[in-house]
C-alpha cells in the first residue's frame, strides 16, 4: 500500500515504514503529525485518485529530526565589470518516518 502525499509545495510517494525529508514543519522531535493533503492511494489494484485531495484521507508521521541540507554556493559573476558575488544556501528540512496510511 503506497500514497502519494503534497507538503511543502512537492509531492512524495510514501508507503508505511519509509523515511523522507520534506521542507521544514513546525513540530518538535518525536511527535506524531497527520497530513492530511493525499492526492492517491493505492492498495494493489484498488487505486483512489483524489480531486485534488481525498476526501477523509491521511497518512501519519512521526517526526525523526530536523536539520539543514548541505550547502549550495551561488556565484554572480560579470565580466570585465569587476562584479563577483558569492552566496550560499542552507535549506532546513524535517525527516519524517510514516506510520500510517488511511483512505478515509
Amino acid at each position: 500500500m503506497y500514497a502519494v502525499i503534497q507538503t511543502g509545495g512537492k509531492q512524495y510517494r510514501v508507503s508505511e515504514g519509509t523515511t523522507l525529508k520534506v521542507e521544514k514543519i513546525i513540530a518538535d522531535e518525536g511527535a506524531s503529525i497527520e497530513l492530511d493533503k493525499v492526492l492517491m492511494v493505492a492498495d494493489g489494484d484498488d487505486v483512489k485518485v483524489g480531486a485534488p485531495y481525498i476526501e477523509g484521507g491521511k497518512v501519519t508521521a512521526t517526526v525523526k529530526s530536523h536539520g539543514r541540507g548541505k550547502k549550495v554556493r551561488i556565484i554572480k559573476f560579470k565580466r570585465r565589470k569587476h562584479h563577483l558575488k558569492r552566496q550560499g544556501h542552507r535549506q532546513a528540512y524535517t525527516e519524517l518516518e510514516i506510520t500510517g496510511i488511511s483512505a478515509g
